[in-house]
Order: C-alpha cells, then structure tokens, then sequence
C-alpha cells in the first residue's frame, strides 16, 4: 500500500511539475506577443509599477497540467478497477476549475478594459456562492460527505448543525477561496504558501493510508513548483485569478475531502491573516473616517512598505505556513 501510494504521489507530483513548466514556457512567449500583461493601478506599491505589463492568467499552466495528470492516473485506476476511488477527487478537482473558470472571466474582463477590475464583488460572489453550492449537494449525493457535524480540531467535540452545516460550509468555501486570492499579491507569495498546504493534505492522506486522497495535493505541489520557476521574484508571469482563485478552491475542497474542514483555518493560516488585514483596515477606516491600522493592506504590502524585500516575505509567510501546518497535523 505505502509503495503504491508512494508511487502514484511521485509520480504526479513530478509529472504535474515538468507539464506546468512546459506550457508555461510556451506560453509566456505567447502571452507577451499578444501585450496581455498586467496592469498596476497607483494606489498599490510605487515600486509595483516596473511589473505593469507582466503576462497574467498563468494560472492556466498548473491547471492544464493537473488535467493531464488526472486524466492518467484515471486512465490507470480503469485499468486496475479502483476508478470510483478517485470520484472525490475529481469532484474537488471540478469545484477548484469551476472557480479558476470565474477567475478565468474575472481576468479576461481586465484585460479587455485594460484596466484592474473586473467582475464586480458580488457578481463574483455570487458565482462561487453556486459553485460551493453545487460542490455541497454533488458531495452528499456521492456520500463523500457522511454527516453534518462539525469537529472542532484538537478537542474530541462534534458539533451537530444539521441543515445549517451547509449554509455555513457554502460561506466558509467562497470565504476560504477568496483569502487564497487575497494572498496572491506578491511575487512567488500564493504559490509557495500553496505548496506547503499541498504538502501537509499529502502528509494527511498517507496517514489515512488514502492513495486516492494523495494524488489531488500532488498536483498543488506539482504544480505551484514548477510555476515558481517562473512565478519567483523576478516574476515573469503572474497566476491571476484564475490561478489564485483555483487554487482557493484546490485547498478548501482537500479539507472537506479529508472531512476536516476546520483544518484548514490552521493549515492556511496566512490566508486568514491576509482576509483579516483587509476586514481589519476597511473597518478601521470607516470607523475613524481615514485612519488606518496598517500601512496597505493586505498585510504582505504592509511589509513591502515597512522595507521588507518580497523574497523575505515570501520566506517568513512560507516558514509560518509550514509551522502552521505541523501544528495543524496534531489537531487532526
């Protein structure tokens, strides 16, 4: 079983690298040919502007990638007759595109209008409000998702919410995807915390002794990697939206994969930090007509203006996902 699944993750995980890394270098070139490059509005960072027209919606490189990859290893649990062991997978899979298609959109629309806006928030939210709904429904239909208690991490509490449990779990999936977004904000920063993430549910599935359950994070490690090659600062392209918001939906749907949903808010603490520092200094700033708690939000910025490199940062947020992480492992 160990060998096996050692097998399948390696596998993936190498496989998913080396196509991202493929496309992408295809693609860029096409991209910058093309001017669909980002455009840096003048409240962020004045540094930020020497990125203005960086190719974006690179996001689609580890996405394809992980198509591939899925559509093999399928093709192998066929084979082998253990297809119906990957339903889940592909179900978190779909939740995950469905949401890197809003993204897809969302940047599309920018770049036709040639400036940084595009679905409006609700729009957007109300998009992945559906597709968080449909997920929900498509995960109990299946019976991947075996009961309505919550479980709180790191005590033996079952929290029983009966009907409710799905109208939080819709809000908590569109929250959780959008602080994943929230945290692509500098180069090399939403991949690299990402990666780590991907590492820990990999580490959760071996526990499980779930091979099926291993092959969804090898392809966030696989994929977020080789897009670090050319995602690191200096970056050369950007994910978008439609690579943050997939992978907003990539994480979240591991938890309720996995059946712990709470999980996450350990495990992807930075994400939360992120959300928070926006909710904390929009508040702040209605409040006290102009002030402000940080800097810039989010909070990555607040350290870009403090002086901080977006190498150190990128590390520091990296180091406390992984420390996040190990932490989150024993309250499992």
């Amino acid at each position: 079983m160990k060998e096996r699944m050692l097998l399948e993750f390696f596998s993936m995980t190498l496989g998913v690298f080396l196509v991202t890394w493929l496309i992408l270098r295809k693609l860029i070139p096409v991209l910058k040919s093309r001017k669909i490059g980002q455009k840096i509005y003048d409240i962020g960072p004045r540094w930020h502007k020497g990125k203005e027209g960086t190719p974006i919606m690179g996001g689609l490189g580890f996405i394809l990638a992980t198509v591939a990859g899925l559509v093999v290893i399928s093709g192998v649990y066929v084979y082998f007759g253990r297809v119906h062991e990957l339903l889940g997978v592909w179900l978190t899979f779909t939740l995950a595109l469905l949401n890197g298609l809003i993204g897809f959109f969302d940047d599309y629309t920018k770049l036709i209008k040639k400036q940084n806006q595009g679905f409006l928030a609700w729009q957007k939210l109300l998009l992945q409000i559906i597709v968080a709904v449909a997920y929900l429904w498509a995960m109990s239909v299946c019976d991947l998702i075996d009961n309505t208690a919550l479980e709180i991490p790191y005590f033996d509490i079952e929290i029983e919410l009966g009907i409710f449990y799905y109208f939080i779990a819709v809000l908590f999936i569109a929250g959780m995807v959008n602080s994943v977004n929230l945290t692509d904000g500098i180069d090399g920063l939403c991949s690299s915390v990402s990666a780590v993430v991907g590492a820990f549910f990999a580490v959760v599935a071996f526990i499980m002794l779930r091979p099926e359950l291993a092959i969804f994070p090898a392809t966030i490690i696989g994929g977020t990697v080789g897009f670090l090659m050319y995602n690191f600062y200096p970056a050369k392209i950007f994910m978008g939206d439609t690579g943050s918001l997939y992978l907003g939906g990539a994480v979240v749907g591991m938890a309720f994969l996995i059946n712990e949903p709470l999980i996450i808010l350990i495990a992807g603490i930075i994400y939360l930090i992120e959300v928070a520092s926006v909710i904390l200094q929009v508040g702040y700033f209605k409040i006290t007509h102009g002030k402000r708690i940080f800097k810039m939000a989010p909070i990555h910025h607040h350290f870009e203006k403090c002086g901080w490199s977006e190498v150190k940062i990128v590390g520091v947020f990296t180091l406390i996902t992984a420390i996040a992480c190990a932490v989150a492992y024993f309250g499992l």
